[in-house]
């Protein structure tokens, strides 16, 4: 059975929105439609999605405010805008919020379903080429996150599940900050303070599983996340 790809779709206008909602499951797609940017990031919180259509435009939160949320826990999902500006200062806003893609209005509507199927299938071959990449060198440790093993010269530590999945995203996130809303996304797939305590927890373990380098080390940033270093 073919998985339906999951799109979140925000638009205001009602007659707009019901039109492409229809086009888009005839086409294949399971889609949520919104009429506004905070019904769209309220969905957004308890489902997942595969590619987001944001109106730039809309009532209560507009689509450019809600793709800085989207993008506080998802860095990757494709987000295409829907405007009917075409003032390059647009553009250049959405593409700075890390927009994939940008429509102005009007516009056909086999265009919008073409794009989305080059983002989707450009998404699916990135995270395909991610998937390869399992080993990591963290200072004099070598990480394998298949087997969840931690090798620093000739001793080598099994890690739980979640162990290893927060310390892949330190270091998919190498050189930069690992906001902590991304990985309590990722991982404990909710953001509150039971969660949060949690991962303080698993950061804790994972730094007295790297004690014996003394060049590596799990910077809290706070406020904003960790960063690991000595990579």
């Amino acid at each position: 059975m073919t998985i339906k790809a999951k799109i979140l779709f925000a638009e205001d206008d009602p007659n707009l929105g019901s039109i492409l909602n229809d086009f888009l499951e005839v086409k294949g797609y399971e889609v949520t439609l919104c009429k506004d940017g905070i019904e769209a990031l309220s969905a957004f919180s308890k489902n997942s999605y595969d590619i987001c259509i944001l109106d730039v435009m809309m009532p209560k939160l507009d689509g450019f405010t809600a793709a800085k949320e989207i993008r506080k826990t998802s860095l990757h999902i494709p987000i295409i805008f829907l405007t009917a500006k075409s003032l390059q200062s647009d553009k250049i806003e959405g593409l700075k919020l890390g927009a994939d893609d940008y429509i102005t209005k009007p516009f056909n509507s086999e265009e919008l379903f073409l794009r989305i199927q080059n983002l989707l299938k450009r998404t699916k071959h990135q995270l395909e080429e991610k998937v390869t990449v399992e080993l990591f060198q963290i200072g004099e440790y070598q990480f394998d996150f298949n087997r969840r093993e931690l090798t620093y010269k000739c001793s080598t530590r099994k890690l739980t599940s979640r162990e290893a999945e927060l310390l892949k995203l330190l270091c998919e996130h190498k050189n930069s900050i690992l906001p902590r809303s991304v990985a309590l996304k990722q991982i404990w797939n909710e953001d509150n303070y039971f969660t949060a305590r949690s991962m303080d927890v698993f950061v804790t373990k994972l730094r007295t599983h790297l004690k014996e380098d003394e060049s590596v080390e799990i910077v809290n940033i706070h406020g904003t996340g960790f960063k690991l270093t000595g990579l």
